[in-house]
């Protein structure tokens, strides 16, 4: 190789040189300085419910996704009480620095209008992350409950008013309210029967105690399908890849029916944007995987990852909406 050929081959490889790096500094140039370096160390994941549950379930998933992700711990940690408050009092007064998150659910907008006080703010002491997914109940009867969709129940609950139980795992959860919510909508009176949790509750419910429940998705499939339960319809405003035969209960008798818990992360107020918009993006990428979307079909679960705006309003409508439910039912904790 002559002397001419070496010169032309070394400019090109320096040419292509120069141009790694200069997109590596654009790179790291729209990267703001917070986010290259998140996060630092372990992070730390605060569910405000005791583990077993639907809301330690689904926030495992995630912790677990975000570690692959971002190769550093995110690491539950599991401060169950007072439905929800404690740990999510101690996650509105962490160091908003991005090292210790909120995964919770739908108790987070329904306990200001179940409690007299609750010791945060939810719009005040929190930044919005991302929602993860939406879980739908599935309003089920024993079999020995002769009815088979919503009009029958409906109108069995009108002939009965008082004497129907429907089962729920405490007050303010998400079956009860669910259930006030169709009593409100439908006019009629399901007597709310509470247990101290869910699986109590399903115990009931199995027994025929308390013959109705808004049960979660991912506990009412396999019972459905045994026959030790009768599926009615799904709470959602669409019907349930995992439950392709039950229809909606708002297109099957109660128009614009439709009760879901959630699922979704939060920051304490003051976390820099930058980390609270490099999370959002981790999440969104998460959920839009092919192994979650089957993940979330098999736990009856819908993928609802979206913007921190989106995630937002859904909370503010979800407050609206349950606080008139709440107040309509007399539904208090003390």
């Amino acid at each position: 190789m002559g002397d001419r050929q070496l010169k032309r081959l070394f400019r090109g490889k320096t040419n292509a040189l120069l141009c790694l790096l200069v997109s590596g500094v654009l790179g790291l140039a729209a990267t703001p300085a917070g986010a290259q370096s998140y996060p630092k160390g372990p992070v730390r994941v605060i569910l405000p419910f005791p583990s077993g549950g639907g809301v330690d379930s689904a926030g495992r998933i995630m912790a677990q996704k975000l570690t692959e992700s971002f190769g550093q711990s995110f690491v539950i940690d599991n401060r169950g009480g007072a439905n929800g408050n404690i740990g999510t009092e101690l996650v509105a007064k962490s160091p908003n620095d991005g090292m210790t998150l909120l995964f919770t659910g739908a108790g987070l907008v329904t306990n200001p209008s179940l409690y007299k006080k609750i010791p945060y703010d939810v719009f005040k002491d929190f930044e919005p992350i991302s929602l993860m997914a939406l879980g739908p109940n599935v309003l089920v009867v024993h079999p020995t409950l002769p009815v088979h969709s919503v009009k029958e129940l409906i109108a069995l609950a009108k002939a009965k008013p008082g004497e129907i139980g429907f089962a729920g795992s405490g007050n303010g959860s998400t079956p009860h309210l669910a259930g006030e919510l169709f009593n409100h909508m439908a006019n009629v009176k399901l007597l709310h029967v509470p247990y101290r949790g869910s699986g109590p509750a399903l115990v009931g419910l199995l027994a025929g105690d308390a013959p109705v429940m808004f049960l979660p998705a991912i506990n009412a499939g396999p019972h459905i399908a045994t026959g030790r339960l009768r599926g009615i319809a799904v709470t959602s405003t669409v019907r349930l890849e995992a439950l392709p035969d039950l229809p909606t209960v708002a297109s099957s008798g109660l128009p614009g029916y439709e009760s879901s818990q959630w699922y979704g992360v939060l920051a304490p107020a003051g976390t820099p944007p930058d980390i609270l918009k490099l999370l959002n993006a981790r999440i969104q990428k998460i959920m839009q995987t092919p192994e979650m979307k089957e993940r979330m079909k098999g736990d009856g679960l819908v993928p609802a990852a979206g913007t921190r705006e989106q995630f937002a309003a859904h909370m503010r409508t979800e407050t609206e909406k349950w606080s008139k439910v709440i107040k309509a039912s007399n539904a208090t904790i003390d």
